[in-house]
This record gives C-alpha cells, sequence and structure tokens, in this order.
C-alpha cells in the first residue's frame, strides 16, 4: 500500500515543494522550509547548526546499503538509515563538519541553514520537527505528515495508524516508530517541543529507546514452520518408548475398553491444555521461552518464575530419562547376544554418556540440524509403526505359542475386560501411561525459533494429539485382539483332543497354555517385546524405540536451555544472569546448552530413575495446570487486553483442565505431588519476596483491579456506621520524600487500617507544571511503595495553596474511600513568611471544616521539611546529565527534585544549593550544622520503636471522639505497642474525682486501655506574666493598631491586609488567647517527657479572629514541646460503645 502511495504524483498545490524548490528557496531567502509558514524560530540560527531532510525509501526487506542508495544518502549521514523505513528524516549536521552537508550529493551549500529535499523533496517542514542538536544527529519521525497524507487533502502532523508505532523497543519484526505527542501536536507553535530532548517529550523514556529501532540481520536465521517445528517435534515428543513396550502391558492389565478409557482421559488432560495454549499464544506476540513465557506473561512473574525453573530443569533431567531408556535398550540387545562390556548397570551409564555427548553435539551444531535430525527420526518411528500394523496381518505359525493368533474374535473378547494382577488398578496402570501423553508443549517451548508462532502453535498441537491418540487407540485395540494375555512359547502346548474345562481363548484357537499360569513367560501380560514380536521386522521395531526416546530426549535437550535463557534474560533470578545470553545468529544458549548437559549427564551417572521418573511427571504436569489455570484467570479478569485468535476455548473448561491435572499428580504419585507442590510454592514465595521489576500486564494485575473496582462499587452502596469509621486522611506533603516524619506518623494510625493520600499541590506555568504532574506522579508513587507506605499520591495544578487544597479535598478519593481528615504541617516559618502565604494556610482550615472534614497539624520543634538536606553535591551532575528533574539520593534515603519544581507545601522554600565542581560531586556530603543535624535525626524518629513511654492525650473539647481513636490506633501498631494512653482533661477544682470517674467510665465503655487520666483544675488560671508578654511582642508586627489611625486609613489598611489583629479582635478573645498560653506552661508542666501528644485544636469563627491570631494562638500553644498533635473532627461520633 505504501508503494503505492510513494509512485503515485502529488497533486501540485501551493503547500507542494517539488524538485524545483532550489530556485523558490532562494528568492525566499529563508534560513529553512516552511519558516515563515509556521510563524515561529527554527531551533538552531544559521550561522549555529544546518539541517537537511533525507526521504527513506520505503523496504522493509532490503538492507540498509540498498535504502541508503534509494535515499540518495552518502555514507556519513546515513547512519542509523535502518532506523528510518518508509518516512521522512530531520538530520541535523553538526556544522563543525565543513560547508558541504554530508548526504548532499552535489553540495551546492548556500550560506546560512541548507535543506535538501532530496528524491524530489516532497515535504513540507512541519512545527516541532526541528531542534538544535549540537553535535548530535537527532531523527524524528515525520512520516505521514506530508507525502501520505496527500490523500486527506493537507499536510499534518497527525499519524495515520500503522503498526511501527505499537512495536516494543527492540522488535525482532521491525522498528519502533514514535508517533507525534500530544503535546506536540497541540500545544502553543512558539513553544520548543523536544526541550527535553526526547522525540516525544517522554521524561521517563530513555534517549536510546525513544528513537531507536532495533533491526536484526534476518540472513541466516532459522525459522520453523507449523510442520517442521510444532507438528512433528509434538508427534515425537508423544510417541515415547511406551508405545513400544508398555502399551500393550497396558492392555493386557486394564483390557481393550479401559486401556481406551486410560488413553481418552490422558488426552482429555492433554487437548484441554492444548486448547488453553493455543489460546494463550495468540493472545499476542510470543517470544521465546514457551511453557515459560506463556505463564509469566498470563500470571505474572511469581508464577511464571516458579514455574519456568522446574520446568526447565524437568525437561533436562527428562533428556537423562529417555536416554536411559535408550540405553536399556541398547543393553538388552547386546545382552541377548552376549556382548556386554562390563554389567549391565555400567553398560548402561558408558552408553547413556555417549549418546548424550551425541546429542548435545546435534544441539550445538544449531537449530536446522536438530530438525532434519527429528524429521529422520519421525520417519523412522512411522516405519516402526507401519512395520507393526503390517506384521498384525500376517499371523505365523511359528508366533503362535507365543499368543499372536492374528485378529480374531474370541481374543478380542477375552481382552475387552480388564484382568488386573500384581496389585495394579485402574489408576497405577493410567499412571504408568501418562506419562507418554505428555510432550504437548514441545512446539511451543521453541516458540522463539517459529515463524509465526500464533499459528504454528495452535495447529500443531492440536493436530499432534489427535494423530497421536488415534495411533495409540488403533495400536490398543489390535494388539487387544491379536495376542492373548498368557502364553508358553511350547510348540508342544496344542491340543489334540477337546478340553472339557478350557474356555480361554487360546483353547478355542486349539493351545492350552493354562500349565504355565498364573507366571508365564510370553503374552500381553508378561513379555514387553509383544511389538517386536508381531511386526513383520523385528529389528525395525526395535529402531522405533530407538528413534523414539532419542527424538524425545533431543527435544528436552532444546528445550531446556530455551526456557531458561527466556528465564535468565528476565532477571527473575539474579544469580542466573550469565545463562541469559545467546551465541551465533540464532542466539543459542551455549551455556544453557552445557548445563543441561551437566544435570542429564549427573542423572544418567546415577541410573536410579524410578523415584525421579513421578517427579518429573508431575513437574510437566504443575506446567499444565498452570497453563489451563492462566486462561482461566484472564478470561475471569475481564481484562480488554485478553482476545486470543483462538476462539475455541472456554473458560470453565480450562478450570476443569487444570483442576484434572492436579488429580493426576496425586493419581500418579502423592508425594511426588506435594514435593511439587511445596517447590512451587516456596519459588513463588521466593519470586513474590524479590520483587522482581518487571510489568508484563498480567491477569492478577487485571484481576486485582477488577475485584478493586468490584468492591469500591458495592462499598458505594453500604452507609457509613460509626463501628467501621476509619480515619482516611489527605496530607499536604509536597514531595512526600520532602517531610518522611509527617508521612510516617500519619501511616503509623492509617496503615490497614484507613486511607491515606499525599497531596501535592504544584503552582507555577502551567505548562511545566502539567509536566511535572506527569512525571511525579510516577516517581512518587514508586517512592511510596519503595518505602513500603501504603499510601497514594496525589498531585493537581492549582493558582495557589488555597485553590489546590480545595481541589484535593473535593476530588480526592473514590466512592467510600474518600479522605475525611485532612493533615498539615504546622507553619513553622510562619512569622517571616509573606502573610499572605499565612492567610492562605489558615483558610485552607476553614475550607476543610466547610467541608465536614477533621484537621490534624502535627508540630515538631525541629521541623519537618528536610528537603535542603537532599543531595546537595549529586544535585549539579544530575542537572548537567539531564534537564529533567531526578531523584538524587544523599544521607537519608529520601529523594527530592531539584529547583525547577514548582511544587510548594507548608514548609520555607529552599532553593538555595551548594555548587561544587563535577569533579567534587562524588564526595562526602558536606557536614551538616547542628539544627540541621538535628532535623535529620527528627525526620527518622518515627521510624524506629517508640519503647515503653506516654502518648499524652489533651481531650479538653469534644470533637466526635477523633482525639481519642488516633492515640489507640497508634498503640495497636507494633513500633508504639508499650506506648501507654495517658488522658488529660478540663475540670473544676472542687469535682476533680467526679470527672475523673465520669471519663474513666466513658473509656471502659470505649474500651480503649489508659494508665492514668488526670484532671486539670487550673486550666483557666491566669498565664505568667512573662508569657504574656512573649506572646504580646509576638503579634506585634501584626497588629492594625487601629486606635492610633484614622478610622478611614485603619479601614483601609485592614481592607488590604485583612490578616492584622485589630485591637477590638484582641480585646474579645483576651480570655482564649490566655488559655492556649495557660494550656502551653500546664502541656510544659506534665506532658514535656511524652513521646507524643495529642491535643484538641482551638477553632477559630471564620471572618471574626484574624488569620495572624489564630496562628500566633497554635504557636504559643505548641511551642517547645515534644511532637504534638493539634486534633479536631468533624463532630460526628468516631467512637460507639454499643456493640
Amino acid at each position: 500500500m505504501e508503494g503505492k502511495q510513494q509512485q503515485h504524483q502529488p497533486p501540485a498545490g501551493p503547500a507542494v515543494m517539488g524538485a524545483a524548490s532550489d530556485e523558490r528557496r532562494s528568492e525566499d531567502g529563508k534560513d529553512g522550509a516552511g519558516c515563515e509558514t509556521l510563524g515561529r524560530p527554527l531551533g538552531p540560527t544559521p550561522s549555529q547548526s544546518r539541517f537537511q531532510v533525507d526521504l527513506v525509501a520505503e523496504g522493509a526487506g532490503r538492507p540498509a546499503e540498498e535504502l541508503r542508495k534509494a535515499s540518495g544518502e552518502d555514507g556519513a549521514a546515513g547512519k542509523g538509515s535502518e532506523e528510518a523505513k518508509g518516512r521522512f528524516r530531520v538530520n541535523f549536521v553538526d556544522p563543525s563538519a565543513g560547508d558541504e552537508s554530508p548526504g548532499e550529493p552535489g553540495g551546492g551549500s548556500s550560506e546560512g541553514g541548507n535543506v535538501s529535499f532530496q528524491n524530489g523533496g516532497d515535504t513540507v517542514m512541519s512545527e516541532g520537527s526541528l531542534h538544535s542538536g549540537g553535535h548530535h544527529h537527532y531523527y524524528y519521525d515525520t512520516h505521514t505528515n506530508t507525502y501520505y497524507l496527500r490523500t486527506f487533502g493537507h499536510n499534518t502532523m497527525d499519524a495515520v495508524p500503522r503498526i511501527d508505532y505499537y512495536r516494543h523497543t527492540a522488535a525482532d519484526l521491525g522498528e519502533k516508530l514514535i508517533r507525534p505527542s500530544l503535546a506536540e501536536l497541540h500545544d502553543e507553535l512558539d513553544k520548543e517541543p523536544f526541550e527535553d530532548g526526547y522525540a516525544n517529550g517522554d521524561e521517563g523514556t530513555p534517549a536510546g529507546e525513544a528513537t531507536a529501532s532495533y533491526t536484526p540481520d534476518s540472513k541466516g536465521v532459522v525459522k520453523f514452520g507449523w510442520i517442521k517445528g510444532v507438528l512433528v517435534r509434538c508427534m515425537l515428543n508423544i510417541w515415547g518408548v511406551m508405545l513400544f513396550i508398555r502399551l500393550s502391558w497396558i492392555v493386557g492389565q486394564a483390557g481393550i475398553g479401559l486401556s481406551v478409557v486410560v488413553i481418552g482421559m490422558a488426552t482429555v488432560v492433554t487437548t484441554i491444555t492444548g486448547l488453553s495454549t493455543s489460546a494463550i499464544a495468540t493472545n499476542g506476540f510470543v517470544r521465546g521461552g514457551g511453557a515459560y513465557y506463556l505463564i509469566s506473561r498470563s500470571l505474572g512473574p511469581e508464577f511464571g518464575g516458579a514455574i519456568g525453573l522446574i520446568f526447565a530443569f524437568a525437561n533436562a533431567v527428562a533428556v537423562a530419562m529417555y536416554v536411559v531408556g535408550f540405553a536399556e535398550t541398547v543393553v538388552e540387545l547386546l545382552k541377548e547376544n552376549g556382548a556386554l562390556m562390563i554389567d549391565e548397570m555400567n553398560d548402561i551409564r558408558i552408553i547413556g554418556a555417549i549418546t548424550v555427548v551425541i546429542l548435545l553435539g546435534i544441539s550445538v551444531a544449531g537449530m536446522e540440524w536438530e530438525s532434519k535430525a527429528q524429521i529422520v527420526l519421525l520417519v523412522i518411528l512411522i516405519l516402526a509403526i507401519g512395520d507393526f500394523v503390517i506384521g498384525t496381518f500376517i499371523p505365523l505359525d511359528s508366533k503362535k505359542p507365543k499368543g499372536f493368533f492374528g485378529y480374531k474374535a474370541e481374543i478380542f473378547m477375552e481382552n475387552f475386560g480388564p484382568d488386573f494382577r500384581h496389585e495394579e488398578t485402574f489408576f497405577s496402570v493410567f499412571a504408568i501411561f501418562f506419562p507418554a501423553a505428555t510432550g504437548i508443549l514441545a512446539g511451543a517451548n521453541i516458540s522463539g525459533d517459529l515463524a509465526d508462532p500464533q499459528s504454528a502453535i495452535p495447529k500443531g498441537t492440536l493436530l499432534a494429539i489427535l494423530i497421536t491418540t488415534l495411533v495409540y487407540v488403533g495400536i490398543a485395540v489390535s494388539v487387544g485382539s491379536c495376542v492373548v494375555r498368557d502364553a508358553t512359547g511350547n510348540v508342544n502346548d496344542t491340543i489334540v483332543t477337546e478340553l472339557t474345562n478350557c474356555t480361554a481363548a487360546a483353547c478355542k484357537l486349539n493351545y492350552d497354555f493354562s500349565s504355565c499360569q498364573p507366571v508365564c513367560q510370553y503374552g500381553l501380560m508378561n513379555n514387553f517385546q509383544v511389538m517386536s514380536m508381531v511386526s513383520g521386522f523385528a529389528p525395525l521395531i526395535s529402531a522405533g524405540i530407538f528413534s523414539a526416546t532419542l527424538s524425545s530426549a533431543l527435544a528436552s535437550l532444546v528445550s531446556a536451555p530455551k526456557i531458561f535463557q527466556a528465564l535468565c534474560k528476565d532477571n527473575i533470578y539474579p544469580g542466573f544472569q550469565m545463562f541469559a545470553r545467546g551465541y551465533g545468529k540464532n542466539n543459542e544458549p551455549l551455556r544453557g546448552y552445557l548445563l543441561t548437559f551437566l544435570i542429564a549427564l549427573g542423572f544418567i551417572l546415577i541410573a536410579e530413575l524410578n523415584v525421579i521418573a513421578p517427579i518429573i511427571s508431575n513437574f510437566f504436569l504443575a506446567s499444565y495446570a498452570l497453563i489451563n489455570f492462566s486462561v482461566f484467570h484472564a478470561s475471569l479478569a475481564k481484562s480488554p487486553g485478553w482476545r486470543p485468535a483462538f476462539k475455541y476455548y472456554n473458560m470453565w473448561i480450562s478450570l476443569l483442565g487444570a483442576i484434572l491435572c492436579c488429580i493426576v499428580m496425586f493419581v500418579i504419585n502423592w508425594w511426588a505431588a506435594l514435593l511439587t507442590y511445596v517447590i512451587v510454592l516456596g519459588l513463588y514465595i521466593y519470586v513474590t519476596y524479590k520483587k522482581p521489576d518487571v510489568n508484563w500486564g498480567s491477569s492478577t494485575q487485571a484481576l486485582t483491579y477488577l475485584n478493586a473496582l468490584q468492591h469500591s462499587i458495592r462499598l458505594s452502596g453500604v452507609e457509613d456506621h460509626v463501628k467501621n469509621f476509619r480515619p482516611q486522611c489527605l496530607i499536604m506533603t509536597g514531595a512526600p520524600s520532602a517531610r518522611p516524619a509527617l508521612l510516617h506518623l500519619v501511616h503509623a494510625f492509617t496503615k490497614n487500617v484507613g486511607l491515606m493520600i499525599c497531596g501535592h499541590v504544584h503552582m507555577g506555568p502551567r505548562r511545566q507544571a502539567m509536566k511535572e504532574l506527569s512525571t511525579d506522579l510516577a516517581k512518587y508513587q514508586r517512592w511510596l511503595i519503595k518505602n513500603k507506605m501504603k499510601a497514594f499520591y496525589a498531585p493537581v495544578h492549582a493558582e495557589d495553596l488555597r485553590d489546590g487544597g480545595q481541589y484535593l479535598m473535593q476530588a480526592a478519593g473514590l466512592g467510600r474511600m474518600r479522605p475525611n481528615t485532612l493533615v498539615v504541617g504546622f507553619k513553622k516559618n510562619w512569622r517571616q513568611s509573606d502573610m499572605r502565604d499565612v492567610e492562605t494556610y489558615i483558610n485552607l482550615f476553614h475550607d476543610a471544616f466547610d467541608i465536614q472534614y477533621g484537621v490534624v497539624v502535627i508540630r515538631l520543634k525541629e521541623g519537618l521539611d528536610i528537603s535542603h538536606l537532599q543531595g546537595q553535591e549529586e544535585l549539579l551532575s544530575s542537572q548537567e546529565k539531564s534537564p529533567c528533574t531526578k531523584d538524587v539520593i544523599v544521607k537519608v534515603d529520601y529523594s527530592k527534585k531539584a529547583e525547577t519544581d514548582t511544587s510548594v507545601a507548608f514548609a520555607p522554600s529552599f532553593s538555595e544549593r551548594t555548587t561544587t565542581s563535577r569533579k567534587d560531586s562524588k564526595s562526602q556530603p558536606s557536614p551538616l550544622n547542628l539544627a540541621d543535624q538535628r532535623l535529620l535525626d527528627a525526620s527518622t524518629q518515627f521510624q524506629k520503636k517508640q519503647g515503653k513511654s506516654n502518648i499524652d492525650v489533651w481531650w479538653l473539647f469534644d470533637d466526635g471522639g477523633l482525639t481519642l481513636l488516633i492515640p489507640y490506633l497508634l498503640t495497636t501498631k507494633k513500633k508504639w505497642k508499650d506506648c501507654r494512653i495517658r488522658v488529660f482533661i478540663g475540670g473544676k477544682i472542687n469535682r476533680i474525682d467526679h470527672d475523673r470517674r465520669a471519663m474513666a467510665t466513658l473509656l471502659s465503655k470505649f474500651r480503649i486501655d489508659f494508665s492514668d487520666i488526670m484532671v486539670l483544675g487550673d486550666i483557666n488560671t491566669k498565664p505568667k506574666k512573662e508569657n504574656i508578654a512573649a506572646f504580646e511582642e509576638m503579634i506585634e508586627p501584626f497588629r492594625l493598631h487601629e486606635d492610633d489611625k484614622e478610622q478611614e486609613v485603619a479601614d483601609k489598611m485592614k481592607e488590604d491586609e485583612p490578616w492584622r489583629i485589630t485591637d477590638n479582635e484582641l480585646e474579645l478573645y483576651k480570655t482564649k488567647t490566655y488559655r492556649q498560653i495557660r494550656l502551653n506552661e500546664l502541656l510544659q508542666e506534665h506532658s514535656s517527657t511524652a513521646n507524643i501528644i495529642v491535643m484538641s485544636l482551638p477553632v477559630a469563627r471564620k471572618g471574626a479572629v484574624s488569620s495572624a491570631l489564630y496562628m500566633a494562638w497554635l504557636e504559643a500553644l505548641s511551642k517547645d514541646l515534644p511532637p504534638i498533635l493539634l486534633v479536631r473532627g468533624n463532630h460526628q461520633s468516631v467512637l460507639t460503645f454499643y456493640s
């Protein structure tokens, strides 16, 4: 399509700059194409830099050299040409490279900026396409902003839909292109869209990832189709030794009828798993890693990591199992011919070791050789099966004494029912057969080597299951119809006279084998080599056994390293990182091959595989169970991303398949099943604990979201009840890392109890703030998780702090999970601040009370904001590296943005930074002064265990009980559990005992433990004169002194500065002022040694008490004390004594 568009000649028009645009350009005398049209200056000036536009021809399948020829590029400027197929590239050229622009074959540079329009130069420069890059080359995808959109009748930056925009960065299939960002499309033209040096302004995208693309060398890479890659491989793996040496015995034990049931049951499990595998494999591009890749991308790294490791190990040990099966057959032949080398056991080891070395050689030679070997083995296997089928139609007299009579109805009838012997049961026979049905993932395990895994895996796997099942059933029925259960092998056991008591099928065929029962040498029950005996040419059956064992061993030897390599690439287990490396065109995991070889060799030398075999079967079954469960889980999660192209699956059938797999695990071997569960659970817990930094969009994530959504909606339909009240806090932290003490203290009483939202108001230029919002959201949410904070981060942009606070209080939260309590830090520097900021701060309290919020003010005498202590040295170097904001970490583990941040919170802004030279940037932080060191220590005090100390609760006014609930919640946490609650209340001197008893009764009804209750009878005593004087001195700069001014001047001043304290107001609230000063004296007296003080927050009437006076009250009340929480609930009960 695109090729056709290129051939199409666009209509001439004012927007088209054709090949003759050189003259037009020189007439205009402009510095670049379209400069006047854009109405904005270009990034570089003519004297600084030049740029050129290269039209790169579409040539998806052609090498880079052809592309360069097609676009007329010189080699110097063609760097990265393979990154720019089928689109225009703006190429910024270093001015120091000389006057002639590289890439212009004819030179012809004029003074100043030179734009080369090659191949007719059919393009118009669009806004956002240009950026001065210094000595770098920036490539910007202007695909579709010109030529391709002629059909739309205009030029635009907007991109038409194209697959390259949806690729991963290093996709093997083609390059990753970046579509124009929203900012580039809809921001003002006079802004520089790439001001961060990234093509799409995405700060989170590494520079290399933004435009670079991975173009693999397609020459020499081997990719298989569905027959060679999946069908052949699965059939070989499913047809194992069982087909030739155990199937006849199973028919003897279970009879033809139950044998078909056994095969059918195994097929049901494998078919359901095949359908599930097909569904997952067609839900998006499948990379290498087979079962591990499918499970990890569906259920997440925890299950994927656990299964990947045991599945790779199971495949490695399966190599040993199959090779020993082969070696046993060879040794059996040697024994028959008297050619043993040492003894049976050691011969198995020698032959096994030699075989596995040869198999390793075939595997390391490359997938192409391995695939050819598999084809040869399949041919031998099919010939062996054909040999047996032909043999059944040729009943020789010499074989009759051994029990083979050809197809006889009598034998079919006799063998149809079961005849279990030697304590065998239906399930024990099933357990022996089931491993013969495994191997269905052999094709999926090399998914990375398939040309089209989405099509190949479903077709190949399901067809392989169908063919192998039909062959198993056919052989079971035919062998059961031809051979009797017991035979002597003695030619003289023919019946001469009619026997009255002989009812066996052999008797009817004139043979009496009763002489050897119950232990005969021949027949279905006794001779494992029945198929050799029946076949037309016995050595071909031996060749079939060799083929079955070696092909399965080869498939497992290839699968294990491929799965392990994919697991190591994802870095789930960091210790195995060295095995991630691949070699050669096919990215072969040579180190993985070597490891698999060593594991297989080790188990071959042990040669005790009867114990290992059931564990291996269970490992395979565990992965089948999880593949089935993955499909069920993904369907249950209803993720819009779950839309497999393969439609013939059902979530409930997949769940049934998972349950059947678990049942079969116990049927095969109960202790091996338990061991498998323990290993999977152990690895799951390990990976969960390690928390690998990956995000694959798993169904676990989707289901978590769905559950959260459903529960949130369900919760919204339930009215709040006082028994279920939880403090849900909106903390105005600014950047969460800047005020750790505030965060840790609130987290102490909200963790696993209530909601905690960190509000951050960004102010300043809207464009810059919007950019910060998106980057901060991810950065600080990560910071909260890293610091084990169960909290959400909520940034907003507002004109000022009060607006931002209102937005957060009204809009933060969801349904019933909304904040009900505003938490702020005390504005310690209020006297030095602009009083308009203080007015805004106090208005936040009023707004909170208006919205029916409770308010908590937290004060530490050292302060809360540690932002100025973070990263003085590292800050400079981080700013040099990138203009975007970074987390820099120094003495404490809290990050902080650079001074470009426009965020504001309630502490003074410290924008001064110590600048050091680059070479000193790695040196130790400069020593802190005493105040800063104390501030730093205070910021971590709530992270430590609090010891046996007091939490003093000054519950002076009834606010609904929040003042009491917060300290109680603190004592339920591990770090605070040794603290005792002391309660202080106001009262009258003559009723102290009565008030204490009343409070004790109330607390016991609330079931809140306390160590002491103290009634303060002297709460209304006049404070000390020096304290009153200190208060008056503090408020002096904020007084209006209207009595000393003319009425008009005073009114004007009050209007301009509403925060000022009038003489009238001071007189009116003298009693309340004195109470705050007096309370501070009492606090100093009784609670100076407390760990924390929780106290009722005084309320100021809106419009009556000025901001300066209210701030002075809070200052006077809380100064020079241990950490103090000033709490005021919303005056609705949060405690109840009813059940």
